[in-house]
């Protein structure tokens, strides 16, 4: 079946038309007209596989990686860079505006490096191959390298076949240092050869949640801050767009006097706000990640800094006006009602908004722009290649 592509979807998919039903098309773009396989049919939508690309997009590019089309790692791949930002700035503005926001986003800051950008990397072993998942169907694509993991990872992609491991799942974290720690979960008994150590710099190995090598941490560095990251603790994966974001959480926490983490996890945005504000206190509910949270505070001396460990309603009722600023950073299910009608109960003056995921970001300014007012919004390029995007939204209290 022959089909035009007219658009794309916020999932990063092309969208054309087949006997008046819609149809979403993995990895294809605007102008390209395609041959399809349907490998689904809904009542109100179909989607398709690409089999043959008969006229491509005039902007269409060849992608640099052989596993494109099958692995599911990658969205954009097949168009220029420009038009990749292009499309995650478009795509922002129409998902705000189906909650009745017409805010105009500008500005995408992109990544210093659109390749070789991600610190870890999660794969799956079956039957000894090193394999991701296929984009639509789940099954394993055995792969040698990733165009979107930091080069050192790719080297010892390569050598971990002298682990042994027919089934299972390797997570490959490195940092600034390129220092590695290795993550497995498996059922097959693990050979550790010394060479591997040493040739990659493994300062920990992970085996089943027990740490069969070395540390189960390294140290990050990102501007001037030092942070302990644990091998189970969530970091983000592009430093370059991580130390952007710690400029614009810097920025806009200038002059402030109070301000509350709610979401602080190992306490990273706290420490990036305490360099200004006279006080800041972070709050999770993971007590490994405040541990992690008040290391970080020691290891980057800071004493106008406090970490608290305690559950969402606890958290809650600590939101009260003398904060001057809040810090949002959620999960992808974003911010519940309940935080939400505190923060404006209490008038707190600012909020930063920091968000994964544009529809639920969508969904909570809905509930707060009736007492605040957008001062700034930037998108970050946190995800080059793919669909993702993070959002950067700073609100001030009306009057």
């Amino acid at each position: 079946m022959e089909i035009d592509i007219v658009k794309m979807d916020n999932l990063g998919r092309g969208i054309g038309y087949l006997n008046n039903k819609i149809i979403f098309v993995p990895k294809s773009f605007p102008g390209d007209r395609l041959k399809v396989e349907i490998v689904k049919e809904k009542k109100n939508y179909l989607e398709g596989k690409i089999e043959k690309i008969i006229t491509p997009s005039k902007k269409r590019v060849k992608p640099i990686c052989p596993y494109f089309l099958e692995c599911g790692g990658c969205d954009l791949l097949h168009i220029p860079l420009s038009e990749a930002l292009f499309y995650k700035l478009e795509k922002v503005k129409a998902i705000l505006k189906t909650f009745g926001i017409n805010y105009e986003v500008k500005k995408i800051i992109k990544s210093k490096e659109r390749y070789n950008y991600r610190n870890k990397l999660s794969l799956k072993v079956v039957n000894g191959k090193i394999s991701f998942y296929e984009s639509e169907s789940h099954r394993e694509v055995e792969i040698s390298s990733c165009y979107l993991a930091k080069t050192k990872i790719n080297e010892l992609i390569k050598d971990l076949s002298k682990l042994r491991i027919q089934n299972g799942l390797i997570t490959i974290r490195v940092n600034y240092k390129n220092e590695i720690i290795l993550i497995i979960k498996s059922k097959d008994e693990v050979s550790i050869p010394k060479t591997l150590i040493n040739n990659y710099s493994l300062v920990g190995i992970i085996y089943n949640d027990k740490c069969l090598y070395g540390e189960d941490y390294f140290m990050e560095k990102v501007l001037d801050y030092i942070f302990k990251v644990s091998y189970n603790s969530f970091f983000q994966v592009n430093l370059s767009i991580c130390e952007e974001l710690f400029k614009l959480v810097s920025k806009y926490t200038i002059n402030s006097l109070k301000v509350l983490d709610l979401y602080c996890g190992v306490g990273t945005l706290s420490v990036v706000a305490s360099g200004n504000a006279q006080k800041v206190v972070g709050i999770e509910i993971v007590e490994n990640a405040i541990k992690d949270a008040n290391l970080n505070k020691k290891i980057n001396n800071l004493n106008n800094l406090e970490f608290i460990c305690d559950n969402t309603s606890w958290a809650v009722n600590k939101i009260n006006s003398e904060y001057d600023t809040i810090i949002l950073d959620p999960p992808r299910s974003g911010v519940s009602k309940r935080v939400i009608e505190k923060i404006k109960e209490a008038k707190i003056a600012k909020i930063i908004y920091i968000s994964c995921d544009p529809f639920t970001l969508g969904r909570d300014l809905n509930l707060l722009l009736d007492l605040y007012q957008i001062q700034d919004f930037v998108l970050l390029d946190m995800f080059p290649n793919t669909k993702h995007v993070e959002s950067f939204c700073i609100l001030n209290l009306k009057g």
